[in-house]
């Protein structure tokens, strides 16, 4: 017996049908799909302490479930000490399986367990369909163990889908059970 991820068969059995009627779309190829997730990290004081990235990368691969690498600068910054190719951040890229046991965790236990939670805003959309978020404590995940966490940093997730506006985007995102707050 094969597993795949609950949001997985929700996309296929509610999702593609759900979107299928509200747009009317000719065939199930147009309806749009979550195709990937982005989460990452800039770790701006890593310039003085290189044990930093380090420990963002290890917190990064266990909130993920997958290698995280590191980004480093592409230019020089004299005001902040900053040369170019220094690591300075971090980065992962979830496809497949991995994406929407991600997407699971974030929308189930994630998001519910961050201080005074009210919902997402609907404004991270860029206009061709990605939403992009951003979380102030990558604490929020149950991955990371709190007593070993030596700073507590944020992180950037982007949703790339394959609408093609935002209204379709926030539609995939909504039958997928994002907390939208309501205008």
């Amino acid at each position: 017996m094969k597993y795949t991820p609950r949001l997985k068969e929700k996309y296929a059995q509610d999702i593609i049908p759900e979107l299928t009627e509200k747009f009317g779309y000719k065939t199930v190829m147009r309806v749009p799909k979550l195709e990937k997730i982005v989460l990452s990290q800039g770790i701006g004081d890593a310039v003085a302490d290189k044990k930093l990235i380090e420990y963002a990368v290890a917190d990064l691969s266990r909130i993920a479930g997958q290698k995280a690498v590191s980004t480093n600068s592409k230019k020089d910054i004299s005001n902040f000490k900053l040369r170019k190719g220094m690591p300075i951040g971090t980065k992962v890229t979830l496809r497949g399986d991995k994406m929407y046991e991600f997407l699971d965790r974030l929308i189930a236990v994630a998001l519910p367990r961050t201080r005074d939670f009210r919902g997402i805003s609907p404004k991270g959309f860029d206009g061709r369909g990605n939403f992009n978020l951003g979380i102030k404590e990558h604490i929020i995940f149950p991955e990371i163990d709190i007593d070993k966490v030596n700073r507590i940093v944020g992180m950037d997730i982007t949703f790339v889908t394959s609408a093609e506006s935002d209204e379709e985007g926030k539609a995939l995102l909504d039958a997928f059970g994002f907390p939208f707050t309501k205008k």
